[in-house]
């Protein structure tokens, strides 16, 4: 039996622009498991090495930041002998519409010419994303070379490499392209590759970068603490090459969930970053919403996970299979019990910060429909809203924590479906009202009957979701599991429900106590699974480890409920990681420390949708920033003392009016500038 192992990407170089992906090693080279340029979920390139005098260049420093990687490296071998050495090699890749530019800088400080031979192997297996995330490959494709330009094909894409100077050489299957240079002392000399792909076969799902379709360059946030206008810069960047548009509407953008894996629509990931980012405008709520909902389940089918009004957990390009696991999913999925609600959730919430309501009574069929299926699923057994892998090859677990074992009881035990998880009930409840809340104020229809949906479902959650334990006292289980017991142990959960208008305000500060307890909130942030349970282990995917985008949403819930120091522990811990990780938050880590540093969880992705979007977060937190553009109003409830000291934000924007606030390290607001607008200041 073959054991593929999963390539893990903690120390490689990873850039993206919309639907192409570059990962490589530190060096610049792909040739490691893992590593390749992929474009629309294949990868068109797997071999990409260069060699210097017959030798890998020494590695000096590297760095990646939204579609770019720059390697500095020394070639030792060549120029003056001594303890320094004076050539050197920078690669400097740039990601394009499909495909990718690299220019590879030769430079001396040596006392005479230098001469170089540069050498570059290249190649392509034209695996599925989903083939190289399980450890395995493909065969390689036969290159063909003709007049100066290298060509391979695969099922779905014809690539071509070109270069500005050199030769190239035939070599089994893969090419070598081969540039000799003389380099005068004090000299440079550059040569200015390309790798270009064209789609041959059709796509499910073809979209292409939306780089361009949004910026966010006014926003910035300068601070006594420089980390955090850092961690905003680089947030930005990096979302922003995760950028992609409808294929059916390319007007429309949205947030593919995160690289290399997950580079495509998801609901509940795409839903939450566009979220996290309405602060700063709503038109990557907009096309999210969208998106979704041209998408939106019209029939049943159990492989699927499909049913009418049901929002999609993701879009792939073909049927992805896993090797690992034999998860096999078809190109349109809708296993995600979370992502209907969310969908509503995030319609009203785009509404308060300004979404036009021509917008929202565009997408109101697709709101009642959302709503009918939120409530029948909820019927078809004891109110609450649950999942089961129907198909048996599907996801077993249908939240956001969907790994196999992460619903775990005190004892460690693995809980069997059909789950009902307690964050789904807490969006639902929070969808209903906003829903009704949008009915009566821009659709002019009646909302009552959702106001008293959520009261039902928020009192069916208060009774059967609390635990009471003698040890720990009184705390909120994760879930209801099949037979009806509570899931019962400590997770991460809780802290979705803060914030949603489920809980009364003993319940709420007992549940915050409970969630940052140190059990619960450590050096590395909020953990998924109370260290004290059996089950925790601190790089488990979902059973001990830190996410980002969940500690964003615990902070948000904390600050909501008024436990705004709190929420302030949390947000320094997530600045913390940040500023740890290059100011570039991986998609989770480590529920511990190492040293003072976060542990890598080695197969995390970077970025990540919802993680770079939190920091959304650390602004709306910080300020306290509550918008209702319908109203053209704003409150303003600044955490004092401010976490990060004297804090100056702007661009910030409620519908059309661009906000900058600025506070003291007091968390006194000092000055806002916000024409057009009633601010509160609170």
């Amino acid at each position: 039996m073959t054991r593929y192992v999963q390539p893990w990407l903690h120390e490689l170089e990873i850039a993206v622009r919309g639907n192409v992906t570059s990962v490589s090693d530190r060096h610049g080279d792909m040739s490691e498991p893992g590593t390749g340029l992929f474009v629309d979920d294949r990868r068109v390139l797997s071999l990409w090495e260069v060699r210097v005098a017959d030798e890998r260049p020494t590695w000096l420093t590297a760095g990646s930041s939204g579609p770019t990687t720059t390697v500095s490296t020394l070639l030792r071998s060549l120029g003056d002998v001594g303890a320094d050495p004076t050539v050197g090699l920078v690669r400097e890749r740039m990601l394009v519409d499909q495909g990718m530019r690299e220019t590879l800088t030769v430079s001396s400080h040596a006392a005479g010419p230098v001469e170089v031979r540069l050498v570059i192997r290249l190649g392509a297996d034209g695996a599925d994303v989903a083939t190289v995330k399980g450890g395995a490959g493909a065969d390689v494709l036969d290159a063909q070379v003709s007049d100066g330009v290298v060509t391979w094909q695969d099922g779905r894409h014809a690539t071509t490499f070109t270069a500005s100077a050199g030769s190239s050489h035939h070599e089994d299957g893969s090419a070598t392209w081969v540039w000799s240079t003389t380099v005068a002392p004090g000299g440079s000399s550059t040569l200015d590759t390309s790798v270009q792909s064209r789609r041959v076969g059709g796509a499910v799902f073809a979209a292409d970068a939306g780089w361009d379709a949004i910026s966010w360059d006014d926003v910035a946030l300068e601070a006594t603490d420089p980390r955090p206008g850092r961690v905003l810069t680089q947030s930005l960047v990096d979302l922003r090459g995760l950028l992609l548009t409808d294929p059916e509407s390319p007007g429309d953008v949205f947030a593919a969930a995160g690289t290399p894996w997950y580079l495509t629509l998801f609901g509940r990931d795409s839903l939450w970053a566009a979220r996290f980012m309405l602060p700063f405008g709503t038109d990557l709520a907009r096309g999210t919403l969208r998106a979704l909902a041209r998408r939106q389940a019209t029939g049943t089918d159990s492989v699927a996970a499909s049913s009418p009004g049901k929002i999609l957990h993701e879009v792939r390009r073909t049927p992805y299979v896993d090797p690992v696991t034999g998860m096999t999913l078809p190109p349109v999925y809708y296993g995600s019990v979370d992502a209907t609600p969310l969908w509503v959730r995030l319609l009203h919430d785009s509404w308060r910060w300004g979404l036009d309501d021509q917008v929202v009574q565009e997408l109101a069929p697709h709101l009642l429909a959302a709503l009918s299926w939120m409530r029948a699923e909820a019927e078809q057994g004891d109110g609450l809203l649950r999942y089961v892998d129907e198909s048996g090859s599907g996801l077993a677990n249908q939240g956001w924590k969907d790994s196999g074992d992460s619903m775990r009881h005190r004892d460690g035990s693995i809980a069997t479906g059909p789950i009902a998880l307690l964050e789904t009930q807490a969006y639902a409840v929070a969808a209903a009202r906003g829903a009704a809340h949008l009915l009566e104020s821009v659709l002019g229809e009646p909302g009552d009957e959702w106001r008293s949906w959520a009261d039902e479902l928020t009192d069916t959650v208060r009774e059967l979701f609390w635990v009471d334990e003698s040890s720990t006292g009184r705390y909120l289980s994760m879930a209801i599991a099949g037979d009806g017991i509570p899931v019962d142990g400590v997770g991460s959960n809780m802290g979705h429900v803060l914030g949603s208008g489920v809980l009364s305000a003993p319940e709420a500060r007992r549940a915050a106590r409970t969630l940052t307890a140190p059990d619960m909130l450590g050096d590395a942030g909020v953990r998924t699974l109370s260290r004290d349970n059996p089950a925790y282990n601190p790089v488990g995917y979902h059973t001990g480890s830190a996410w980002t985008h969940d500690n964003a949403i615990v902070a948000l819930g904390l600050a909501r409920e008024g436990f705004t120091e709190e929420a302030g522990r949390v947000l320094e811990t997530l600045v913390e990681v940040a500023s740890s990780s290059g100011n570039r938050w991986p998609e989770l880590f480590g529920g511990e420390l190492l040293m003072g540093r976060p542990v890598p969880y080695p197969a995390s992705c970077r970025p990540q949708a919802w993680a770079a979007a939190s920091a959304g977060v650390l602004v709306e937190v910080a300020l306290g920033l509550t918008a209702d553009a319908p109203n053209r109003s704003l409150t303003i409830a600044p955490m004092r003392p401010a976490p990060f000291g004297a804090t100056r934000v702007r661009g910030i924007r409620v519908g059309d009016v661009e906000v900058s606030v600025s506070v003291d390290s007091g968390g006194e607001v000092v000055d806002v500038q916000a024409p057009g607008l009633e601010v509160t200041i609170a």
